[in-house]
């Protein structure tokens, strides 16, 4: 069954037993994301409030296992749960290289269209967004894709970028110099003194918000991506106030303009490092100008954070279940022998991993240099390069390699200091290390780094001979099989191919 809105991937996690439904009256006062980090930490259902003022809120609707991120992501794609990281990845990497046009409906067949604000009735405040973490600057949708249009052509991006609630027209908007979006506002529309005309669209369905977290490349259309993932085209409706189209399906639609040359104080935030950033900045001015939405809409939200360490949250398990196949793919598509590349387990744009081939320094300095320069690389500082038979999501696989095959002193390889895009969100920055209030970039500072955790020879092959007498003493010692496999190094698991291992 194609999942068409985020309603019907509710119904999806509720035919799984993996809805809850709190009927008690639940505050979006620090109440609802309290109740979601609990439900993180445990990996429970997860949690649908449906008594919030003026809408329902959704905790974390895309937050993975801990040790399967990817699960409820594959049901919002119509794929079983159980697939393995392997079968998963290969599938969205094949529909992403099938990607097709969204189709146009009208205001009247568009269920965003239920209520259409305008002028006075325009009220950001009646909706119940979150004040998610102790100590955060305001209330915030954190869980939402940003449509906005390149002023020089026809392409529209989606994006992902938080904004603080500040009152009932207005909003600030995190937008982050060297990002897609950012680049847009930054170095044509404000330079010009012209605004920006944006949709926030919040409760798309799945298919769209998976895309938007996506390295999808610019110029290029994420709405057909959404429908290549989707299987089916992503049907658009235009806004009310500018020429956007935006996802009819969506829950709510936020209409308006990023002005140019004003600002307004922004976080902090508890953010997905696990701390709360600093210190509070200034950030672009969305002004709203309409707001759209369904009956009884609902409002997802994630609880950042929660996702380090063990537990899972939206955005760590849509790092590793979007970005991933889609890093993967982009690596691929530039020529490079990539077999897998994926964000280590709970890390989300911190740490990535590469399993490739080809290990050679001078090809994983190159490899290294495409992604730090090439991509939109902002959020992700430091890269581990394994060989193809380590599987990237095993974080104590990872370890080994670093333990067995990292030399500190010949393998660990930092790029330029002050020449690299970076990030003014690391908990490691100083304040006058987080650079530039403006724009929001780092100047400063950068820990731009890769090491390079490959064999400098190959592995060495067990005889099967000597492997049989092994396993047979252990057996007849009364090893289990799960600790016979753990102490010869193989996993019941996983199957070795030309490419490394699948899961």
């Amino acid at each position: 069954m194609t999942v068409d809105s985020l309603r019907e991937y509710l119904a999806v996690l509720e035919s799984h037993d993996d809805l809850q439904r709190v009927e008690e009256s639940v505050s979006w006062n620090l109440e609802a994301s309290a109740i979601t980090m609990l439900a993180n930490e445990r990996d429970a259902r997860v949690p649908l409030f449906e008594r919030t003022e003026a809408a329902r809120l959704v905790g974390d609707p895309y937050r993975g296992s801990g040790d399967r991120p990817w699960n409820r992501i594959a049901l919002g794609l119509d794929l079983p749960a159980d697939l393995s990281r392997f079968e998963f990845y290969e599938e969205v990497i094949d529909r992403l290289q099938d990607p097709i046009a969204p189709t146009a409906v009208d205001a009247e067949d568009a269920p965003v269209k239920d209520r259409v604000l305008y002028g006075e009735d325009v009220d950001l405040l009646r909706f119940p967004w979150p004040y998610i973490h102790a100590g955060d600057g305001g209330r915030y949708s954190n869980l939402h894709t940003l449509v906005a249009p390149d002023p020089d052509s026809e392409w529209v991006d989606w994006s992902y970028h938080r904004a603080m609630i500040h009152d009932g027209e207005t909003a600030s908007v995190l937008l982050l110099a060297g990002e897609q979006t950012p680049n847009l506002y930054y170095y044509k529309y404000e330079r010009r003194g012209e605004p920006m005309p944006v949709a926030i669209v919040v409760g798309a369905e799945p298919a769209v918000e998976y895309t938007s977290v996506m390295w999808i490349p610019t110029d290029r259309s994420e709405a057909e991506f959404a429908g290549g993932l989707k299987g089916e085209p992503i049907e658009l409706v235009e806004c009310e106030t500018n020429d956007l189209r935006v996802p009819a399906n969506a829950e709510l639609v936020i209409e308006g303009e990023i002005v140019p040359d004003a600002r307004r104080d922004e976080g902090p935030f508890g953010d997905y490092f696990g701390y709360m950033h600093g210190p509070r900045r200034s950030m672009p001015v969305l002004e709203v100008s309409a707001i759209t939405h369904r009956e009884d809409p609902i409002i997802p939200f994630c609880v950042e954070g929660s996702g380090v360490g063990y537990a899972e949250n939206s955005t760590s398990s849509m790092e590793a279940g979007c970005v991933g196949p889609d890093a993967t793919l982009g690596l691929r598509t530039a020529g490079f022998d990539v077999e897998c590349c994926a964000p280590w387990t709970s890390t989300p744009r911190t740490v990535y991993v590469i399993a490739t081939d080809r290990t050679e320094p001078g090809y994983l300095h190159e490899l290294a240099n495409f992604i730090f320069t090439t991509w939109g690389m902002l959020h992700v500082d430091f890269f581990v390069f394994v060989d193809a038979d380590v599987e990237p999501t095993d974080s104590r696989a990872v370890v080994e390699a670093l333990a067995l095959h990292a030399d500190p002193d010949a393998d660990f390889h930092q790029f330029g200091v002050e020449t690299m895009p970076k990030v003014p969100l690391n908990i490691y920055q100083t304040p006058s290390e987080k650079g530039d209030i403006q724009t929001g970039t780092s100047k400063a500072k950068t820990a731009k780094t890769y090491i390079d955790a490959t064999r400098s020879s190959p592995a060495v092959d067990r005889p099967p001979e000597l492997e049989r007498r092994a396993r047979e003493t252990l057996r007849e010692a009364g090893v289990s099989v799960a600790l016979e496999d753990a102490l010869l190094g193989d996993r019941p698991d996983r199957e070795p191919t030309a490419g490394g291992w699948r899961r």
